[in-house]
């Protein structure tokens, strides 16, 4: 999708920022795409919203508040940012995305993130949000054009005192259940 095609697309009431690790002291690559990508889609008027999804997973940082510390520190008003701190596997971060954005009244809801995440997602997302999540992929030659700087955050105030790693409190087979969706409870209240 080029630049003009992406304005041209429709509006989202949020988009949602699947999480991934927190490697102090400072962002990676793939952090910082997916950070400065949603901050252009809010920045452009294509997202109204951001959620920000992930738990503590690999890290004793929840992947959801250090994200939305670094995007309000880049500009994005703290009104607009939700937090959804429950997930810890890429299908889990769309489904409790999704369910989080209903439950705050969103009708259009799109994922951010690489085009290789977003692949990987888009099976998952169609079948079990009946079809109500679209994908809105980082375009590379875009975010080439955009501010790299990485602004600086009270990291470790969002760090776990008491954290255990995934590795060591799930099995192999467990978290490959958990990547792709086994381990979500699809029939649970809200």
């Amino acid at each position: 999708m080029t630049r003009r095609a992406l304005k041209a697309h429709a509006k989202y009431d949020v988009i949602i920022v699947p999480g991934i690790q927190f490697v102090e002291p400072t962002w990676d690559r793939v952090l910082q795409l997916r950070l400065i990508w949603a901050k252009y889609l809010y920045d452009t008027g294509i997202a109204k919203n951001i959620i920000t999804s992930g738990s503590s997973v690999y890290t004793p940082y929840v992947e959801a508040k250090i994200m939305a510390e670094y995007l309000v520190a880049m500009g994005v008003p703290r009104e607009h940012v939700f937090i959804e701190d429950k997930a810890e596997h890429s299908t889990e971060n769309v489904w409790y995305g999704w369910k989080l954005a209903k439950r705050q009244g969103f009708k259009s809801i799109a994922v951010c993130s690489d085009p290789f995440q977003s692949k990987l997602l888009y099976r998952f997302a169609k079948r079990r949000t009946k079809k109500e999540v679209y994908f809105l992929p980082a375009i590379f030659d875009t975010l080439r054009t955009l501010p790299h700087d990485m602004p600086t955050i009270a990291y470790k105030d969002f760090k776990i005192v008491e954290f255990v790693p995934i590795t060591e409190r799930q099995s192999t087979w467990k978290r490959w259940r958990g990547t792709m969706g086994k381990n979500i409870d699809y029939d649970a209240k809200d």
